[in-house]
């Protein structure tokens, strides 16, 4: 499947770090001296990292899949959930560099083949909760042979052959501890998932955190937060629950924002080859429709597996482009008589504007234009220049770090929410402001795309411009804190005292 990685600034120095999550050898496969584990590179603010994984404590060597950060205790610093195909693992931020592992006192006991997780204070009681999202149920006692039996070519397995799993909802307690909501809040139905991204966000409006996710080869899941600790699974209601013709698709990344300024959030979820990209627009309904080839963005991803996608201003133009991190799952897909590649380039949608994209990923730099097998991505502008660069992590291979270069010939505002009533990182808070003639809106997210986690900064991109007018924030709390105008560079609000 491969695995995730993102940004988190674990230290709070104000550069952003780099978790990568390693797969691991299934047993006696080979020697546990070559048993690789997860690796935290430390920014050391110029530009360059250190590998801090021994000191820090944080060196998992289960068979990783993702991971996703966020102040549970409200202390001030960023802890870790990482999620395994096996136990997952929660960390503690100790505040000085290094990390406990707290997962036997937390109330986060997950086991089996966890996929994304994420944070989100979906009941604004100033205290994060968690999802964490799970794929089938695959042990090495019921693996299956597919692929080829009369050639002896072996494959993965289509998730059909394999049983869904249920993924699980825990309300946070804010000491660190976590309880097991699932069922009490109406997220456990007749219907499990075979999910593989997840993202939180407002998509309804109506103040509280909604989630979205996506399944692998069955209907994706849309919960829409009642406000009283209650979901209500909407997918089929809202029109993304299955493919414009009612197919279900190969749901792999997901990520959501209002990438066409219309005030409502649209989702963004990659898929398989020969089905497409799907790109979902929100409306004032609360229903979405498949805008996928009006914008765009199908017809190019049709020979193509999606996984790690997000939206992001990588050229600071106001307008959020697209990234998607392709490469296929089978590798030996051409023994078996398909015309798909193994490796692939990865996609960079580029906003035109009025709702339409063009892929221009080729002409970004070599290393967009190269064919590798990528999985996880995560946008974040690691060496503070204005600009968001992004992580890929791929199969087999070093992950890429890709240094934005030209982003910043347009300006950018960057806000870092601090929460006093509200949850310490202002996950879930709402960003509105004016550039020139349009409002945009912006949110804080944990964990995106596929298995990963991008800046908890807001990046607002104005081109020419030299500030953002109207600037608002909708904490998550549902207080409303209006900050005014604000200058392009990098500024921090805090909740009830403003710009700082």
């Amino acid at each position: 499947m491969g695995s995730g990685g993102g940004f988190f600034d674990y230290d709070g120095d104000g550069d952003l770090d780099i978790y990568l999550v390693n797969g691991a050898p299934l047993p006696g496969s080979v020697p546990a001296a070559a048993i690789p584990t997860n690796v935290l590179y430390r920014n050391d603010g110029s530009a360059g990292f250190t590998n801090v994984t021994l000191e820090a404590g944080v060196g998992d060597a289960t068979y990783g899949m993702g991971m996703t950060a966020g102040d549970v205790d409200n202390d001030g610093d960023l802890d870790l959930y990482v999620s395994n195909f096996g136990p997952d693992v929660f960390y503690r931020n100790n505040g000085d560099g290094t990390f406990t592992d707290v997962t036997a006192v937390s109330g986060l006991s997950v086991d089996g083949f966890s996929t994304s997780a994420a944070f989100a204070d979906y009941d604004a009681d100033g205290s994060l909760d968690l999802y964490v999202s799970r794929y089938v149920d695959f042990t090495l006692e019921n693996h299956k042979f597919c692929g080829n039996q009369a050639k002896n070519i072996k494959a993965y397995c289509h998730p059909d052959v394999y049983d869904p799993t249920p993924g699980y909802l825990f309300h946070g307690n804010g000491d660190g501890t976590f309880e097991d909501v699932t069922h009490a809040a109406g997220m456990y139905t007749e219907v499990e998932g075979k999910s593989l991204g997840v993202v939180w966000g407002d998509y309804d409006n109506d103040g509280d955190a909604d989630l979205y996710v996506a399944n692998d080869s069955m209907r994706n899941f849309l919960y829409r937060n009642e406000g009283d600790g209650l979901f209500a699974d909407v997918s089929l209601l809202s029109g993304v629950g299955y493919s414009e013709d009612g197919q279900t698709q190969a749901g792999m990344g997901t990520d959501m924002a209002d990438y066409n300024d219309d005030g409502f959030l649209d989702l963004t979820v990659t898929n398989l080859d020969f089905e497409y990209n799907a790109l979902y627009s929100g409306t004032s309904s609360g229903i979405f429709f498949d805008a996928s080839y009006d914008a765009g963005v199908a017809e190019a991803s049709l020979n193509f597996v999606g996984f790690g996608t997000f939206f992001f201003d990588y050229d600071n133009d106001g307008l959020l482009d697209i990234f998607v991190a392709n490469g296929h799952i089978i590798d030996n897909i051409q023994q078996l008589g398909s015309i798909s590649t193994y490796a692939q380039r990865d996609f960079v949608f580029r906003n035109t504007g009025g709702g339409v994209f063009m892929e221009v990923g080729a002409s970004l730099g070599d290393a967009l234009g190269r064919e590798t097998v990528a999985r996880g991505a995560a946008p974040g502008d690691f060496d503070n220049d204005g600009d968001l660069d992004v992580l890929v992590t791929r199969c087999g291979q070093s992950a890429l770090l890709l240094r934005n270069d030209g982003g910043n010939d347009g300006n950018a505002v960057v806000l870092r929410l601090v929460g006093r009533e509200s949850n310490r990182n202002a996950v879930g808070a709402r960003v509105t402001a004016t550039i020139g003639e349009k409002t945009v809106i912006r949110e804080v997210k944990t964990g995106i795309s596929y298995l990963s986690q991008g800046t908890l900064d807001i990046h607002i991109g104005t081109g020419s411009l030299d500030a953002v007018e109207n600037v608002t924030v909708r904490w998550p709390n549902g207080s409303e804190e209006v900050v005014g105008s604000v200058s392009v560079g990098r500024h921090l609000i805090v909740e009830g005292f403003g710009l700082r």
